[in-house]
């Protein structure tokens, strides 16, 4: 069972969104957090498995809530998936960052959203399907000062960094495998030991990698 925490600091926004995932049999909602701070308590309190954590709140926001989530040791099991209204959100590349393992829009359909909170209870990351290849570069070039060789880049092979860059255009692993015809299993393979080689967390943190090692040019 995948125990969800909601954190958003509309209520009608948390009824719906408990409605929907009640609805799962393989799901239930263990808590509900009108800000940042809370969502981290309740997060700790309730053992959650995801948390689908709004960016604009009072006080602490879910950027701050979710670097928190993050560096807390004992909260390493917990997921975040963002959940904002605009996919410009300008704070996306920032929660990505902080440790966020992926983020939809709002007004995603019911069972996309039901099928993010799996991938990321699953251990993967998942960007809206709107979020596109252009939008993390723009996002990135707007903090130029971040931009930086990965010191541990050089350790990729060469299929490694070919099977990143097409992580960071948004390509799936079965979609990858097709492309470079592999097996998903030897993709999966690829990205799990660029993962571990660049310390990243998740799929997600990949693609940022990709950006801020200039491994994916910012200029498409």
């Amino acid at each position: 069972m995948i125990r969800v925490l909601l954190a958003d600091d509309q209520a009608l926004i948390r009824a719906g969104f408990r409605m929907l995932v009640d609805s799962a049999e393989d799901m239930e909602v263990v808590g509900e957090a009108d800000d940042g701070a809370q969502a981290v308590a309740l997060a700790r309190q309730r053992r959650a498995d995801v948390v689908l954590m709004d960016i604009r709140m009072p006080g602490v926001d879910g950027l701050e809530a979710t670097q928190r989530i993050e560096a807390d040791e004992s909260l390493a099991g917990v997921k975040v998936l963002i959940v904002t209204t605009y996919e410009t959100d300008e704070y996306v590349y920032d929660a990505l960052l902080a440790g966020a393992s992926g983020f939809l829009v709002k007004d995603t359909e019911p069972a996309e959203l039901l099928h993010a909170i799996r991938v990321i209870a699953g251990g993967d990351a998942l960007l809206s399907p709107g979020i596109t290849r252009r939008l993390i570069a723009d996002i990135a070039a707007r903090r130029p000062s971040r931009t930086a060789v990965h010191p541990a880049l050089s350790e990729l092979t060469v299929r490694e960094r070919e099977v990143m860059i097409l992580v960071a255009s948004g390509l799936s692993n079965d979609e990858i495998a097709k492309q470079l015809s592999l097996s998903p299993l030897t993709v999966k393979t690829h990205v799990s030991r660029a993962m571990l080689k660049l310390h990243a967390r998740d799929r997600a943190q990949l693609v940022v990698i990709a950006y801020q090692s200039g491994l994916v040019p910012l200029d498409g």
